[in-house]
């Protein structure tokens, strides 16, 4: 990925099963900050028909790192808790 040189997972959990996650996964992909670029979205069943949403992108290695990223998901309509559970220095 020519100028990322980080790899960032972040866990969004919605406020309850009955949110919809096509409608969360759009929003999601409308929040992301211009440093970052989307790679994927998986969704990862918790509990309860709960499911939460792993959201991995490419970044760049810069002051602030995840905070922009991580309001932008906050705003997002119906969602509990962002946790960015992964950064890491890709190679090359």
């Amino acid at each position: 990925m020519a100028g990322f040189n980080l790899s960032i997972t972040a866990k969004v959990m919605p406020e309850s099963p009955e949110v919809d996650l096509a409608k969360m996964k759009k929003a999601i992909e409308d929040a992301i900050p211009s440093n970052m670029k989307l790679n994927k979205i998986e969704e990862e069943p918790v509990a309860f028909g709960l499911v939460s949403l792993n959201v991995m992108l490419f970044g760049k290695d810069q002051e602030g790192g995840t905070e922009e990223l991580e309001s932008n998901l906050s705003k997002i309509e119906n969602v509990s808790q962002i946790e960015v559970t992964d950064v890491r220095r890709l190679l090359g």
